[in-house]
């Protein structure tokens, strides 16, 4: 038994930020810059009583609506998320009762960021591949501006909100390949949310600013941007070489390489690096910018819309970040 991806959609909240309204609350900035240095032209706002889970369901109608699956045919719904609507209960639990889904079926969280999407697929696999489920629904949703100071210039150029929904089923569009893992927690502090969970319960109110005019917070996301990239320089080219390994590939034989799309800058080196001709590199980022777990699957949908993605190509997937956390695997479309 093999393991496919039958569908995608996904979700982009209303509210819009374009470059020229970031440029309006910092304006030693331009909108040149910002569209040069990161890629990003424009990025969607999850609303203030809008949650991941909100988005998440909203994305699973948009994928009913594609007539492919029917919601009585999902037998597990699996989130990853970082913003859950509550400590507890499960968010998916949530999500299987507003989609009006069956109750004999099974669901969970699972906590990853930028690698989420090939987590999480490697997990539908195992189910599947196990007899356990015939049809997951995998969501990826995330609000990473509900974490961002408002003067954090750098981290709001970047990040945007969003949802997806995956089938994964035992037939389907794309068949789902060997994976490669792998996971650094030494890196934990380098992107991090330290107030909030049960290490850090209550508000530190320990807001900061660097020489940069940077804030730094405990109850505010947090990235280290240098060890960041100096992370994914180290990790993601042994990642691909790792992923063609295990799938019997040769890098020439992959027809696209879709990654997660961190920002532009980033994702140029590594191709550089990784000696990927630019019409072989996905990258649709400027739209909606950083949207974490979500990066892929919208890359996805929208290289299968545009006609990049075609029948019979190999498409090597690779998510990398906060964890530290990697994983890749190959995609056969049919």
């Amino acid at each position: 038994m093999n393991a496919y991806i039958k569908d995608i959609a996904y979700y982009l909240p209303v509210r819009e930020v374009t470059n020229e309204a970031i440029v309006r609350d910092f304006p030693e900035w331009s909108v040149e810059k910002i569209a040069s240095k990161v890629g990003v032209e424009k990025r969607y706002v999850a609303a203030e009583d809008e949650t991941a889970t909100d988005m998440a369901i909203k994305a699973s109608e948009c994928l009913f609506e594609n007539g492919n699956i029917k919601r009585e045919e999902i037998d597990f719904v699996m989130f990853c998320t970082q913003s859950p609507d509550y400590k507890l209960p499960t968010s998916a639990c949530i999500i299987q009762h507003q989609l009006g889904l069956r109750k004999g079926i099974g669901a969970l969280d699972f906590n990853l960021g930028c690698s989420g999407y090939v987590y999480g697929l490697s997990l539908a696999k195992g189910l599947i591949m196990g007899g356990i489920a015939t049809h997951v629904l995998l969501l990826t949703g995330e609000t990473y501006n509900k974490y961002l100071h408002p003067r954090d210039k750098g981290n709001r150029t970047i990040f945007g909100d969003a949802a997806s929904a995956t089938v994964v089923s035992t037939t389907g569009i794309a068949k789902i390949g060997e994976f490669s893992l792998g996971t650094d927690g030494s890196g934990a502090g380098n992107l991090i949310v330290k107030s909030g969970g049960s290490r850090m319960p209550e508000k530190q109110n320990d807001i900061r600013f660097d020489e940069n005019g940077n804030p730094l917070s405990s109850d505010f996301l947090y990235m280290n941007g240098s060890e960041i990239f100096t992370f994914t320089l180290d990790n993601v080219p042994p990642l691909v070489n790792d992923t063609l390994v295990k799938n019997c590939l040769e890098k020439d034989a992959v027809n696209q390489f879709v990654f997660h799309q961190a920002n532009k800058y980033m994702l140029n080196f590594l191709r550089k690096k990784l000696k990927i001709e630019p019409d072989r590199f996905y990258c649709c980022l400027s739209q909606c910018g950083n949207t974490v777990s979500n990066s892929i699957p919208i890359a996805l949908r929208e290289a299968m819309n545009d006609g990049t993605i075609n029948r019979g190509e190999n498409v090597l997937i690779a998510g990398f970040g906060v964890g530290y956390s990697w994983g890749g695997t190959v995609l056969r479309f049919l």
